[in-house]
C-alpha cells in the first residue's frame, strides 16, 4: 500500500498550522477563528493517521 497521499496530507496540515502561527498578526480576526479551528481539526486527523500508520506498518498486505 502506498502512503503518498497520507504523507502529503500530513505535511500540508502541519504547514497550514505553522503558517497560521507565524502569520497570526496579519490574519483578519474574523477569519482567524475559523482557520484556527480548521487547522486544529486537520492536525488532529494527521496525528491519527500517523498513529494508524505506525500500528499497521508491520502487517502484511
Amino acid at each position: 500500500m502506498e502512503y503518498n497521499s497520507t504523507l502529503i496530507y500530513i505535511i500540508s496540515a502541519f504547514c497550514l498550522g505553522a503558517v497560521l502561527i507565524l502569520m497570526k498578526n496579519s490574519v483578519p480576526p474574523r477569519l482567524k477563528r475559523g482557520m484556527a479551528g480548521t487547522a486544529a481539526v486537520m492536525i488532529l486527523i494527521a496525528f491519527i493517521l500517523i498513529v494508524y500508520n505506525l500500528f499497521t506498518m508491520g502487517s502484511s498486505p
